[in-house]
């Protein structure tokens, strides 16, 4: 993408864009234990609430926003919607503020989520997951960001570049060079919001084993890397898959290979950093060819404990800001950059914070400091060259990177170095609820027409 050609649109007209959140988290009690209620019966029925509803297990709770146009009503009303699952949970439980999991009871225990016939296809994909790749693996949590740009401003755009591809061409080359790129680079996101770095006992022993410390209550954690939720360890395919992102046609051929091979049960199995989102995702593969890519779905973001909704809105607008800079950053053709790709992922994950981890770059070691300096340098240049204003939260990612003490990380270690792993997060989840319940009782919700409106979806059954 020449950023020449990028500069002759205005800078609100390249920021504007479709922008969604979905979040998961577990419903913990108040020593840490996984609660094994039922869906609470105050969000209604869990098939039929498009904002709260669950993910793998009857104790994971999904919160998912509708489209708004820019991310400050998405991130808005993604925190309200969060603020209201906070504070009506019973007294005595709580959405547990992090991705890797709470204290699990045995494996067949937990609670696959229950659906009535009309979801019977729901569980039983559910409980073939759970057949694959373990109960316990299912019940890592995270949030996603889901991202288009506007097609006004990919239609100016195909104009400006005289492309002769036709509209859905050039939108689909858009997002495939945006997912290539994403997954060269999603290192750095891991390494700038990454904040899960403890397992306790219960959890998976291929992560506990991958850890360097342990507390005195039966956890375990890690001092040298941010995030085991992307490490080799998380939630992965049982194979390495790596599907050509080189056209969509090119994509679904591998992904039905796939599929023909047993690799996969479906489509939405494939497990990666981003995805390639469709109009129908009901039928995603054959949308994906009719329709062409409709959105992309960011998977990387671990939730962050320090903030009610487990996502800080400055991380937000960044990744925005990192998307864009996705699609304007020139690629190399190294040919096996994917499998690079997946080796710096899980090292960042495990090891950024040792001084002599290198990354890999076309086959090269370099240092994350270093890259990642001259990738924000870079992006400043970008935000000169097309009028955005968003210097400060640069500034917020450079410092990270200069002085890893500032991650989510490094922060959340000192408190588990206090506290340990459970208490650490019974204590920021607890904060996190008061917080929540605090807030409601300073907004009057029957005043504002909108908020009520996701008040009465959220809580249909209340």
């Amino acid at each position: 993408m020449n950023l020449l050609n990028l500069s002759k649109l205005s800078s609100d007209e390249i920021l504007a864009g479709s922008f969604g959140i979905e979040w998961e988290s577990l419903r913990a009690k108040g020593d840490g234990e996984l609660s094994l209620t039922p869906h609470p019966e105050i969000f209604g029925d869990k098939l039929t609430n498009p904002l709260i509803t669950t993910d793998f297990s009857e104790s994971q709770i999904e919160i998912i926003t509708p489209t708004f146009n820019t991310i400050e009503k998405a991130f808005d009303t993604f925190s309200l919607l969060s603020d209201l699952v906070n504070s009506s949970l019973p007294e005595d439980e709580y959405l547990w503020f992090q991705s890797i999991p709470c204290i699990l009871p045995y494996w067949d225990q937990i609670p696959i989520a229950q659906y009535s016939d009309e979801g019977v296809e729901s569980q039983k994909y559910r409980e073939d997951l759970a057949k694959k790749y373990g109960v316990k693996k299912q019940m890592i949590s995270g949030v996603h960001f889901n991202f288009s740009f506007t097609d006004e401003f990919l239609e100016k755009l195909r104009k400006i570049e005289k492309s002769d591809l036709s509209f859905k061409e050039f939108k689909n080359n858009v997002y495939l060079k945006i997912a290539r790129n994403y997954l060269r680079y999603c290192w750095l996101i891991i390494y700038l919001t990454g904040c899960s770095i403890g397992s306790h006992k219960t959890f998976s022993n291929d992560c506990i084993h991958l850890m360097d410390t342990k507390d005195d209550y039966g956890s375990y954690y890690s001092t040298r890397g941010p995030s085991f939720r992307n490490a080799s360890c998380g939630y992965k395919n049982l194979k390495e898959l790596y599907p050509s992102y080189n056209s969509v046609d090119e994509f679904v051929r591998d992904i039905n290979g796939f599929i023909e091979n047993g690799d996969l049960s479906e489509a939405k199995e494939l497990y990666t950093q981003i995805r390639l989102k469709p109009k129908n995702p009901k039928d995603l593969l054959n949308s994906l060819q009719n329709d062409g890519i409709a959105y992309i779905e960011i998977r990387t973001l671990d939730i962050n404990p320090f903030y009610k909704c487990g996502l800080v809105r400055h991380d937000m607008k960044f990744l925005h800001l990192f998307l864009i800079y996705m699609f304007i950053k020139d690629e190399s053709d190294y040919p096996d950059w994917q499998q690079e790709a997946k080796i710096n992922e899980e090292n960042t994950a495990e090891c950024a914070y040792v001084e002599s981890m290198r990354l890999l770059r076309d086959g090269k070691e370099v240092t994350l400091k270093s890259w990642a300096a001259e990738i924000i340098n870079e992006m400043y240049g970008m935000c000169e060259v097309l009028g955005f204003d968003e210097f400060h939260t640069l500034s917020l990612m450079l410092n990270r990177i200069s002085n890893p003490d500032l991650t989510y990380g490094q922060r959340l270690l000192k408190l588990i170095e206090e506290n340990g792993y459970i208490n650490t997060h019974i204590i920021l989840s607890k904060n996190n609820k008061q917080t929540s319940i605090d807030y409601l009782k300073t907004i009057d919700i029957e005043e504002c027409d909108e908020l009520k409106k996701y008040v009465d979806i959220a809580l249909a059954g209340n």
